[in-house]
Order: C-alpha cells, then structure tokens, then sequence
C-alpha cells in the first residue's frame, strides 16, 4: 500500500509521542498507568488525522474500553479508509522496571487488508531474508528446521542464536535447543519486537519462534514484510468458544498456516496489462532453487533474477519455480503514471 509521506511522518509522530507519555511511569513498577497514557496519548493523536480508521486489533473488546477496542472508530473522516492494529505500549513491565525493550506499535492498511486476528495464542516463527523460503516451516520439526537454517546461512549449529520468550509454555522447546547445542536467547518480554530480531544482523539472531498472541504476531508480520523478512503463524484454538469467536472474524480453517513473505498459490494466470495501476519492481533476493524463476507477462516468461527491475501494470507479479507458483512482494514499489510507463517501454523497443 502506497501512503503520502506526511502521513507516514504523521503516524510516526502517533507511536513517538505513545512512547513520550509513558516517561514518567519509568521505574514506578505501574504497567498499567504507562499502557493507558500510551493508549491514550496513541488515540488522541490518531483522532487528529483526515482518515476513516477502523481498529481491526487492538487492546480488547469495547466492554474493555478505555483501551483501544476492536471496532472502534479513529479519526477525522475524510476520503482514506484505513485499517488499523496497535499495541500502544509493548513490554509494560520493561517500562515498569526500568528496562530498555519496550515499544510502541501501530500497523496501518488500507480497509479490509489487515488481517483481524483473534485473542488466541499463535505457534509462531520468524527468520531473515536471504534464506530457502521452503528451508523452514512449522510442521517441520525443530531439528529439521534449525538444519535447514545453519545450511541456509553456511553456519554450524553451535553458532546459530534463537531467541525465544522466557515462558513455562516453551520448557521443552528451551530443552530441546540446549541439547541440539545452539546458543540460546531467551526474552522476558517482547513478542512483537522478539520476531524483530531476525531483521538485522546487528542483533545476531537467525531465528525467533514460541508460542504467543495472534495479535501481536499480526503486528510482527506487517514488520516483518517490510524487512523482506518471513513469517509463519498457527492459531491454537483452546476450546470451542475460541472456534467461534474466530469463525465471527471471518477464519474457517481452524489449522491453517499464515505467511509472510510469498503466498502459495493454487494456480498461476497472466498479469492484466491494461490496468492503469504502474508499479516499477526491485527484487533484491537471490533465486529460492537451482532453477531460474519465470515472470508470466502476457503468456511470455520472463527470466528472474536478483537484483532485477521490472515495469508492470500490475501490482501482483507471479514468480514461477519448477511447478510451485508464488507472488512475491518487491524490495521497492514505485508507482508511476501510465503516460510515463508508455514513455519508458517505448524506449526499449
């Protein structure tokens, strides 16, 4: 989704000044205090810019108010329509304790284009770019997993670092990664900015996975695409009442996985050239196999390979490998005008 840049700079003006307010609850062991300033500072600012937001995540139900509820309506009006999902305040107890870690977040889209995730826990993982997209999977066992990614990264195992929420829940998986040998990360806190780890080398950790909110790991994927990094996340559905409050927001497949990253599809068709939307595509990443990817444009494949421009009028572009089908999302989208678009193909003809 393209957004002007004083919007950008507006919304991150929202989560700074988040941030800001909770300053004074730092070390006074008051998490709740510091998450409602954040929530409220976080929902004032919003209601100061000319959108239509709508909260598809956030801090609860409007019984739950004055959190920032699932429903609730943000902003001035005007002609944007947006989708939103905060965490106003994560890592309250590091604000509590006087800790560094904590953060604000907010994820924003344009309507019906932000998934609306349930109060349930999500099996979830996290990895960099630059890996095997196939390399890991959360069927996959963790021995399988952490080979495929000390291959992928030419790495032995005694050097991969995973991170993981210091949690009961995850004894045996801590239990598990000690007698596999790798080195250990674990977090008291941070389920959103865990997964972040894996987004820059500087923080040395190959992989975060657990057990945690599905909210918080919606919030996590946004990130996380934006870093050109992967996601996997699987909903565990307790109890019937967990069922059909998730099947209200609009989840059938109870054991479905989510991916962030590419989408697996059933089958391929041509990209339509007579849309007027103009992207210029950049994929930086190398090839996922042995075998050069194709683009189908106009029933001509195309050969793709990293670091590659392309000019389409289509934002979807079907990346094709041997008989699996993905689309894939681009390092960077510019969107261009059609008059500009006829100008530059006319030049390569």
């Amino acid at each position: 989704m393209s957004l002007n840049k004083d919007l950008i700079d507006k919304i991150i003006n929202v989560t700074s000044k988040a941030a800001i307010s909770c300053y004074r609850f730092i070390g006074k062991n008051q998490k709740k205090n510091a998450d409602k300033a954040a929530t409220d500072s976080m929902r004032n600012e919003i209601n100061k810019l000319s959108i239509n937001g709508k909260v598809v995540i956030g801090e609860g139900e409007l019984d739950e108010a004055p959190m920032l509820y699932i429903g609730e309506k943000l902003g001035l009006g005007g002609n944007l329509n947006l989708d939103i999902a905060v965490d106003p305040l994560e890592g309250t107890n590091f604000v509590a304790k006087n800790l560094p870690g904590a953060i604000s977040v907010i994820a924003i889209s344009k309507k019906n284009n932000l998934f609306n995730a349930p109060e349930s826990y999500m099996e979830k993982i996290s990895y960099p770019s630059g890996i095997d997209q196939n390399a890991i999977d959360l069927d996959f066992s963790l021995k399988k997993n952490l080979s495929n990614l000390a291959d992928s990264k030419n790495k032995k195992f005694e050097s991969l670092k995973i991170c993981v929420l210091d949690r009961p829940r995850h004894k045996k998986i801590i239990d598990e990664l000690n007698t596999l040998g790798v080195q250990l990360k674990l977090i008291s806190d941070g389920d959103v900015s865990g997964a972040l780890l894996v987004t820059n080398n500087k923080y040395n950790v190959d992989l975060f996975l657990g057990i945690g909110g599905g909210p918080e790991g919606v919030l996590a994927a946004c990130a996380l695409d934006a870093f050109n990094c992967f996601f996997q996340g699987k909903f565990i559905f307790e109890s019937d009442t967990d069922k059909l409050r998730a099947n209200e927001m609009g989840i059938k497949e109870f054991d479905k996985k989510y991916k962030v990253g590419f989408e697996l599809k059933d089958e391929i068709t041509n990209i339509d050239l007579n849309k007027e939307v103009i992207a210029l595509w950049f994929f930086k990443e190398r090839s996922d196999s042995n075998s050069q990817p194709r683009i189908n444009l106009k029933n001509k494949l195309i050969t793709y390979f990293p670091n590659a421009f392309f000019l389409t009028k289509s934002k979807d572009i079907k990346i094709v490998e041997q008989k699996r089908k993905y689309i894939r999302r681009p390092m960077i989208q510019l969107d261009i005008s059609a008059k500009t678009f006829d100008g530059i193909m006319e030049r390569f003809k």
